[in-house]
């Protein structure tokens, strides 16, 4: 069970932090991953974070979004800077587990004047 929060309205240039809380599993053994999807457009990846914290992230977010991750807490974490409107899309988390991939419902991160 994946569930995240923090979207909402920023202006670009602006920043956001996204939680994602997990449960149901061993948080702490499985690699993380953030994606987003626009309407009209397939799901992208975003950001990615191992289980001993190593990361890795799209080009077009690089520089710009730091993944990061709580054990203790079962979280993981987006945080979003230099936001640009093209980063406006619904953010999901995901986790694979025994080849099955398991998606929140996604939290709405729009960037507007």
């Amino acid at each position: 069970h994946l569930v995240e929060s923090g979207g909402g309205l920023v202006q670009p240039g602006g920043s956001l932090r996204l939680s994602c809380v997990a449960s149901g599993f061993i948080f702490s053994r499985y690699g993380m991953n953030w994606y987003r999807q626009t309407p009209g457009k397939e799901r992208e990846f975003v950001a990615y974070i191992r289980s001993g914290g190593g990361t890795n992230y799209a080009d077009s977010v690089k520089g710009r979004f730091i993944v990061s991750r709580d054990n203790a807490n079962n979280t993981m974490y987006l945080e979003m800077n230099s936001l640009k409107t093209e980063d406006t899309a619904v953010y999901y988390c995901n986790v694979n587990l025994d080849s099955t991939d398991y998606w929140g419902e996604g939290t709405l991160v729009t960037v507007s004047s």
